[in-house]
């Protein structure tokens, strides 16, 4: 990711944000891991009252589209996000070091020391034909992936809810 990566806040701008698992590893592999984070998702969008736009929830990383929170920036929502997820997946004995926390990869326990990345990529969406353009980014990424053939065979994706097929766990805010 960019390190001189500019974000601004407080304009009303739609977010892109993607952030990536520890190393990029594929923490989020099982159906268990990646609803888990749509349950977290679905909280924190409630707690911090944000449009959520769209998403997708992939083996190693995840992207949002969502609007500013009301209160917040997308940092702190963001920080609450990734910190309900690790600490669901996480296996570890509150006496453990840091070092020595265990998450759940492939259905056996991993020693890693964060289950995040630490930085993310923001990019403000300020135009319609700029939010159409990532929200087909998101859905067409486990396609592009060769994990399904369709956007629709994703679970873990807003797809559903445009398309108004199947049940969506996390609730999605149209904007026009």
């Amino acid at each position: 990711m960019p390190r001189n990566l500019k974000r601004y806040y407080g304009r009303g701008d739609l977010h892109f944000i993607t952030f990536s698992c520890h190393q990029r590893l594929p923490l989020l592999g099982s159906a268990r891991a990646r609803s888990a984070v749509e349950r977290a998702l679905e909280e924190v969008r409630q707690k911090y009252i944000f449009p959520l736009v769209g998403y997708v929830v992939m083996p190693e990383h995840v992207h949002l589209l969502i609007g500013e929170p009301e209160h917040r920036t997308p940092p702190t929502m963001l920080h609450s996000l990734k910190l309900r997820v690790s600490k669901r997946l996480r296996r570890t004995k509150r006496k453990q070091a840091p070092a020595q926390r265990t998450f759940l990869f492939e259905g056996r326990a991993a020693a890693l020391p964060q289950f995040w990345q630490r930085r993310f990529y923001d990019f403000n969406v300020w135009s319609a034909a700029k939010r159409r353009e990532k929200l087909e980014y998101t859905h067409r990424n486990p396609v592009a992936r060769k994990l399904v053939t369709e956007p629709k065979d994703w679970l873990w994706s807003s797809y559903a809810s445009y398309s108004g097929r199947g049940m969506p766990l996390v609730e999605i805010d149209y904007v026009p």
